[in-house]
């Protein structure tokens, strides 16, 4: 009986894991972790899977198979790597550990960043950052200051959701124009041009979340 509790609470505990449409999140292996170092920390410095491959020595098929997770590399392919990456072998262990990454940021703590749109009076605050995996996940805290101007000229590869927060806005997005308000939100393609359009009520905050594949 005691069995049977345990068994429908741990497939009660499944039903609730994600109130979204996302899948389950697999177990992480210790090749996905290193793989994932290795292809960051490569894209970082600037190099193709070949280039890599040639500077550490190691063929590009095995670097491919590495960074996808799919071999188990010995430690002196990996020291091959993490010297040719001009990192210590430690770096491309390190993202191997029992719990998933996690980002903190106390209110008001946020690094201010400069942007595109920052000589137009447009204040970042970076609110997080994702520094492994296939998708890049870019928060930030825009503040639209009293001697701020309108710029539509934003254009960049993936999804950008908005949240307005304090004041009002006319967004502009391809052809089309939407009126913020604090609660709004607008979600879009960023690969067409965007941006304020009409300041409307200022000082004016939003929180806009950037969501694209890395390359």
């Amino acid at each position: 009986m005691a069995e049977k509790a345990k068994v429908q609470t741990r497939a009660s505990q499944r039903s609730l894991t994600t109130g979204s449409g996302a899948p389950e999140a697999g177990p992480r292996t210790l090749e996905s972790a290193i793989g994932a170092q290795v292809r960051d920390f490569r894209k970082a410095a600037g190099l193709t899977v070949s280039e890599l491959g040639a500077a550490a020595e190691i063929s590009t098929a095995m670097v491919s198979k590495i960074e996808n997770g799919q071999i188990s590399a010995s430690l002196s392919v990996l020291q091959q790597l993490a010297s040719a990456l001009n990192l210590p072998l430690s770096m491309l262990l390190a993202s191997y550990e029992g719990r998933r990454g996690c980002s903190f940021v106390k209110r008001g703590k946020g690094l201010s960043i400069k942007r595109r749109g920052t000589k137009v009076g447009h204040e970042y605050q970076q609110l997080g950052q994702s520094i492994s995996g296939s998708i890049a996940f870019e928060p930030y805290l825009i503040t639209l200051s009293k001697d701020a101007e309108p710029y539509t000229q934003f254009r960049h590869e993936g999804l950008e959701l908005i949240y307005m927060l304090t004041g009002e806005v006319t967004y502009l997005h391809g052809e089309d124009s939407y009126r913020l308000e604090p609660g709004d939100c607008l979600l879009f393609d960023s690969a067409e041009f965007h941006g304020p359009e009409s300041l409307i009520k200022l000082p004016a905050t939003y929180l806009s979340i950037i969501v694209y594949q890395r390359r």
